[in-house]
């Protein structure tokens, strides 16, 4: 058995796609999936499967979702190496900061720094980015809310033909533990 992280992008935000997470695990459970239980109210889950890989088990969980709450959702599926790898590889000294000011951006493929290669990176300082296997690392020290960086980076052309979903470092830390344990 493998333990994974289903990332979903863009529900329970704003009175939009709502998905109550008690219903989420009902849903992963029937599925089939072993071990499952959610974190905040954001789209983190975490299951157990013994079939499939990450891009058939985010088809499989996504197709569930859109059948189940009659909407689609993009969901990103990540086992724990990665989680662990992404935590471990950060470029920022995120022990010495505060939550709030370090965000990860899940991408559903590789994307290199070429697609963001028009950003003016010195005008954004002392925010500031990194890229990481399928992952951006965002160092915003007034935090996401307020970040002009966060906001440029989420712009659809940047982000054109890929998944991308953020989470903050506690929850990076927290999924990493997850589905670890």
């Amino acid at each position: 058995m493998t333990t994974y992280a289903a990332l979903l992008r863009g529900i329970n935000v704003g009175g939009n796609k709502k998905v109550p997470m008690a219903e989420l695990r009902t849903l992963l459970q029937g599925l089939g999936y072993g071990g499952v239980a959610t974190y905040l109210q954001s789209g983190n889950a975490v299951f157990t499967s013994d079939h499939g890989d990450e891009q058939s088990l985010a088809a499989e969980v996504g197709q569930a979702i859109e059948k189940r709450f009659g909407f689609t959702v993009d969901v990103l599926v990540r086992d724990h190496a990665y989680l662990k790898a992404v935590r471990e590889a950060c470029p920022f000294p995120a022990a010495e900061l505060e939550a709030k000011q370090l965000h990860v951006t899940y991408f559903s493929g590789p994307v290199d720094a070429e697609r963001f290669a028009s950003l003016d990176q010195p005008a954004f300082l002392p925010e500031e980015f990194r890229l990481g296997d399928r992952a951006l690392y965002l160092y915003a020290p007034d935090g996401l809310g307020r970040s002009k960086l966060g906001e440029t980076l989420a712009r659809p052309r940047l982000l054109k033909g890929i998944v991308a979903t953020s989470r903050n470092w506690n929850t990076v830390v927290k999924l990493e533990e997850l589905t670890g344990a």
